[in-house]
């Protein structure tokens, strides 16, 4: 891959994953409830969940994918549920209950495994690999963009974890945390619309 192509393939994947998102509010929601520290799990399934879902894509299975309208269907509608499902759970939060055994955050497994399951990962996965993977070295490019992808997945859910953990300032009340919850919650709506929108399998 030429110097200016790894530039254009970090380019966009920092304001891919930088911008709101699933992963991004729900780090952001997690940090908010629970802290940085008890978030990190959650940061890691990302920064190395993600990552090798995109080598896997870009080393073959997104010629799958992008085969089969079944699958990229299917997969669509699995993520739009679970994502408007995540939704509920985040507006109807309130305050973490350490009384309640699944007020808990993210684990990294439960982190990386989201990520085979979140559309938004889906269309940014196909539509970046598809435009950087070398068919005549797979391997070596297929590295390359996951390893792009490992360092704009730590720094992006880092960045809003941070955002979440000072939000811990602001919710000193119910209807402070209320707030942030819906509006958090709105975040993801919004995300199931766009990713209801767009083309998996362009």
């Amino acid at each position: 891959m030429s110097f200016e192509s790894l530039v254009s393939l970090f380019t966009i994947a920092m304001v891919a994953g930088w911008t709101p998102g699933p992963n991004n509010t729900l780090v952001a929601n997690s940090a908010a409830r629970f802290g940085f520290a008890k978030t990190m799990p959650h940061i890691a399934g990302i920064g190395i969940g993600f990552p090798f879902m995109v080598f896997c894509i870009a080393f073959g299975l997104g010629a799958l994918f992008q085969q089969s309208a079944v699958l990229r269907e299917g997969l669509r509608a699995i993520g739009i549920i679970v994502l408007l499902w995540f939704a509920y759970k985040v507006a109807t939060a309130g305050k973490p209950d350490p009384t309640k055994s699944a007020d808990k955050p993210f684990t990294f497994f439960q982190s990386a495994a989201f990520q085979w399951i979140n559309p938004k990962g889906w269309v940014m996965a196909i539509s970046i690999t598809s435009q950087f993977i070398a068919p005549q070295n797979s391997l070596i490019s297929a590295f390359t963009i996951a390893s792009v992808f490992v360092f704009v997945g730590f720094t992006s859910a880092s960045g809003w974890t941070l955002f979440g953990t000072a939000m811990q300032r602001w919710l000193t009340n119910d209807t402070r945390v209320n707030i942030f919850n819906y509006t958090m919650a709105a975040l993801l709506v919004f995300s199931v619309i766009l990713i209801a929108k767009a083309k998996l399998g362009s």
